[in-house]
């Protein structure tokens, strides 16, 4: 998806996934059924915390943000839904964009000591992709142990060799659901897609969100003055070509005990794919606490009943009391989003969408552009990111709960991918990705109601045909 493939593989894919697609629904998630207790579990670096610290990590939380009870209201549920507790003492690092994103995993690749485990949706054999495979090599025979996911379709324009040299040099891998059914080892679901861009090192450090292995990354997104406007957002920009734009996205740098949980959805889905056996090594080492931040890591399946992120997100955005704002590289939003955003706006919380103005994928833009207008009737306000190619996945609700990760606000994140994301409590990093934010909306064109309902019968028709297919984008 993210690296304008061509279009032979688009529509191989489609072709794919057309001919394996079950219909599978997504869930309508009601609160007071799945709540079982008022009590947040909470983990340190030694396990679960007792109750009394528990509470007094959340009074902390809740004193360093802005008045709300998000907190009292939907954490019990959303712990009940996703399954991991919420673990303390993580420092979180905001990464923007490739370039600073690669330095960071270049330094904890280098820093490495016992083992690397990279699971990744696309890894291209360009500049970037090689950079990635000599280091990787290079520990390799230095005695790390490194272990690579790829997913089949997301790297079908990669040659072979490119991982035969992996293999050659000792590292482990494992192809997710080849799309060649006779080299399939766990069963054979083409439309079933590892989403995820997870980088672990010595099991104490971990890198996640929405950035890829490409050279679509090599520069940054942010120019020297403000490109912002008021318009429809429906006219060509004049800039330059989807092709050509720098790529906007977003990754964290996660050190600290949260890492383990992380570990062991990598090793999930190793084991499910039936990898190679790993080697002896210390993929759950005694992690000390790194710094003051709340985190919970969501993995989300094709295999379980409902996106544990998807359920996620709907509690945070139904409990939320003053602001929600949203970036999304891919927005298709189901009817259960679209009426829990509608529903948070008409109870006054401001929401606000920050979405692409371009995109390597016009199925899905144009699909996503069809709910416009029922969202702005409804008070949301609408952004397009100019000057850039956004891919960026994140969202920060009352200022305290954050999340980044890989899942874009579509069918296919929801229902046909593994993804992963992490949830970061508090009003200090929530105030990082507030100041992102606010950067991102000084780059970008505000969708008006009239201005958009202004807009031409061609984009009006592309828009009817691309939500046609919606479900399997």
């Amino acid at each position: 998806m993210p690296t304008s493939p061509s279009a032979w593989r688009a529509l191989l894919t489609l072709c794919l996934v057309l001919a394996t697609s079950a219909c599978s629904t997504l869930p309508t998630i009601v609160p007071d059924l799945a709540r079982t207790s008022d009590r947040v579990q909470m983990d340190g670096a030694n396990g679960p915390l007792s109750r009394a610290r528990s509470e007094a990590v959340l009074a902390r939380l809740q004193a360093g943000g802005k008045p709300t009870s998000i907190f009292d209201r939907h954490l019990a549920f959303e712990e009940a839904v996703a399954g991991t507790p919420l673990v303390i003492g993580n420092r979180v690092t905001l990464l923007v964009d490739g370039p600073n994103t690669y330095r960071a995993m270049f330094a904890a690749i280098e820093a490495a000591r016992d083992h690397i485990h990279l699971e990744t949706y696309i890894l291209e054999d360009d500049e970037v992709g090689q950079q990635f495979a000599e280091v990787l090599m290079r520990k390799q025979r230095a005695g790390v142990q490194v272990s690579v996911i790829y997913d089949s379709v997301g790297t079908l324009g990669t040659r072979r060799e490119f991982f035969q040299q992996l293999r050659d040099a000792g590292i482990l891998t494992v192809e997710y659901n080849p799309v060649n059914p006779l080299t399939a080892k766990a069963g054979w679901d083409v439309n079933e897609r590892d989403h995820r861009k997870l980088l672990i090192v010595d099991g104490r450090q971990a890198f996640l969100g929405g950035i890829n292995i490409s050279s679509v990354y090599e520069g940054g997104s942010f120019s020297k003055r403000s490109g912002r406007s008021s318009g429809s957002g429906s006219r060509r920009d004049g800039d330059k070509s989807a092709d050509a734009l720098p790529w906007r996205d977003t990754h964290i740098q996660i050190d600290g005990p949260v890492v383990a949980d992380l570990q062991r959805l990598f090793m999930g889905v190793w084991s499910t794919q039936k990898g190679p056996p790993l080697p002896p090594r210390k993929y759950f080492p005694d992690i000390k606490p790194a710094g003051g931040d709340v985190v919970r890591a969501i993995g989300s399946s094709p295999d379980e009943p409902f996106s544990l992120i998807y359920a996620t997100l709907i509690s945070a955005i139904n409990s939320a009391e003053t602001d929600i704002l949203i970036t999304n590289a891919y927005f298709v939003p189901d009817p259960q989003l679209m009426d829990a955003l509608k529903a948070a706006a008409a109870r006054g919380v401001k929401v606000v969408l920050l979405l692409p103005s371009k995109t390597d994928s016009g199925l899905v833009f144009h699909a996503g552009r069809a709910s416009y207008t029922e969202l702005l009737e409804a008070g949301i306000r609408i952004y397009e990111r100019k000057g850039a190619l956004l891919h960026s996945k994140t969202a920060l609700i009352d200022g305290v709960w954050a999340t980044v990760g890989s899942t874009n606000l579509d069918w296919r994140s929801f229902l046909h991918n593994l993804e992963v994301n992490a949830v970061v409590l508090g009003g200090d990093f929530g105030r990082q990705l507030q100041a992102l934010f606010a950067r991102d909306l000084a780059e970008s064109s505000e969708v008006t109601l009239d201005a958009w309902r202004a807009r031409g019968l061609r984009l009006r028709l592309k828009e009817a045909l691309s939500k046609a297919w919606e479900y399997w984008l």
